[in-house]
């Protein structure tokens, strides 16, 4: 395998690569500048999460030489996510490549749902059984509840006591069209908008895939709404 070399590493045992590369690439990056392209990506990144955001910046260990980099890019990690403690890469294309990580804590600080009492399991959530908390949503469990309306009208699926913290895989959307019922099924499309019965296949809440069967017998898949409606799009 043939060595790669770098314009630093060139310049370092003294071929030449342009003496104007040559000096950029034996300048070192301030570790400050570095700071600053994370600050401002996680102040962009973190704007739209729920709750006031606030993060602290690891440092960059001193040991380690980086050459200046006019552009540093600033992203994340595959899978990762700007939630608790979590880290950014920090990557330089020219005049010498080079790439790192960066350890970050984010936090957000935001109101969240808890139960004002103990509920059953298959209780149809109102408003009085809700109660607003205030906390660090990084350290609640995912899926946490932060909207009140995303609660109402929908079933527990366990018995929870209260106090207990909200998070969408403990409600259960209303059925709105049910296995035997007749449907009426709406296929509509730019300028055209056709209706027919049918009979639902399956049970199925707002917004989930119910399979119907047309008066010819044929089988067809569409989204279910609210008054036993089926949705097919084109």
């Amino acid at each position: 395998m043939k060595p790669r070399f770098t314009i630093l590493t060139l310049c370092v045992i003294g071929m030449h690569a342009g003496d104007a590369a040559c000096a950029q690439a034996n300048e070192r990056q301030d570790p400050a500048l570095i700071h600053q392209e994370i600050d401002n990506f996680l102040r962009a990144q973190t704007a739209g999460l729920p709750g006031k955001a606030s993060y602290t910046i690891g440092s960059i260990d001193p040991r380690v030489a980086l050459a200046s980099c006019p552009a540093p890019e600033i992203s994340l990690p595959s899978g990762a996510r700007l939630w608790g403690a979590t880290a950014v890469g920090v990557r330089c294309s020219a005049p010498a490549p080079w790439s790192i990580h960066v350890n970050v804590l984010v936090r957000i600080a935001g109101d969240y749902m808890v139960t004002a009492r103990p509920l059953p399991q298959g209780h149809v959530m109102m408003p009085t059984d809700l109660v607003s908390r205030s906390g660090d949503l990084t350290q609640l469990p995912a899926g946490i509840v932060t909207d009140s309306q995303f609660v109402l009208g929908k079933t527990l699926t366990a018995s929870l006591a209260a106090g207990h913290p909200l998070r969408t895989d403990l409600l259960r959307s209303p059925i709105v069209v049910q296995q035997g019922q007749t449907v009426k099924l709406q296929s509509t499309g730019p300028g055209f908008q056709i209706s027919a019965d049918a009979k639902s296949l399956n049970n199925a809440a707002d917004g989930q895939i119910a399979q119907v069967r047309t008066a010819n017998g044929q089988t067809v898949s569409g989204v279910a709404r609210a008054g036993g409606i089926v949705e097919i799009k084109n």
